[in-house]
């Protein structure tokens, strides 16, 4: 089966520097992978070379075996890839429905038309609320997104991501700044999204990657040190020395 996402040497240098060194990654069709590395690994930059929001210094990026290594950012969303990122991009003033309902518009192309009267926009409407639905996040529909507490902020940000209709969905640290209380909720949630979306996470909460990832990926200094099951990860004495060497120098 043609992987969801795969990259071939991929790497980004400015000047001397190497942020990604010969990275070549193949993440299978509904996936569940985790991106991990101690600070300063390069995680950022990979989602940013991934995303066509930084252009790469050498190597390529397949999307569902397309070479899309030259195309721009709005060109891969409509191709199928979603992002989140760090901080989170929402709407302040609209209610969770209106967001994504503006969301649902723009994939149609009808942005600029998004408050047409109800009668008429139906379809959208019921697409809207099976989403938020979906996230769990039907009760809050009628609430401005700026009044939610923060970890529903992030489900509505991985909503509009959603609205695109991805293939492959990045979530750029999902759970940073939730509390611990309900940033497992928060991945319960994105665990239950369906097979049909590829799921690649940045997060530096090892219990989070341990309990929802399949296979976790391991960047250092900008290269991948090594890939496997969260089992083979735990064992691998060179993982345990990265973080155990972030931790008595952090």
């Amino acid at each position: 089966m043609t992987p969801a996402l795969r990259t071939d040497g991929l790497g980004k240098r400015w000047g001397a520097f190497e942020a990604n060194s010969d990275i070549s990654l193949s993440i299978p069709q509904g996936a569940r992978h985790a991106l991990i590395g101690p600070n300063g690994a390069g995680k950022s930059t990979f989602i940013h070379l991934l995303t066509g929001y930084l252009r790469p210094s050498a190597g390529k990026v397949y999307l569902d075996g397309e070479c899309i290594t030259a195309l721009p950012q709005h060109q891969r969303v409509r191709r199928g890839m979603a992002r989140t990122f760090q901080v989170n991009q929402l709407f302040p003033d609209f209610t969770v429905l209106e967001s994504v309902l503006m969301a649902i518009f723009e994939r149609k192309g009808l942005g600029t038309l998004w408050r047409r009267t109800v009668a008429s926009m139906a379809a959208e409407i019921d697409e809207a609320q099976a989403l938020l639905q979906s996230l769990r996040l039907q009760r809050e529909a009628d609430t401005r997104t700026c009044e939610l507490p923060y970890g529903k902020q992030r489900l509505v940000e991985i909503a509009l991501a959603l609205a695109a209709r991805p293939k492959l969905l990045l979530l750029d640290e999902p759970a940073a700044g939730i509390p611990t209380s309900e940033s497992g909720e928060l991945f319960e949630v994105i665990a239950s999204l369906p097979r049909a979306v590829t799921i690649l996470f940045i997060e530096h909460d090892m219990d989070l990657v341990f309990r929802f990832a399949e296979q976790i990926t391991v960047l250092v200094g900008g290269r991948l040190l090594t890939q496997g099951t969260p089992d083979e990860i735990a064992a691998d004495p060179r993982v345990k020395e990265v973080y155990l060497g972030e931790a008595e120098h952090g």
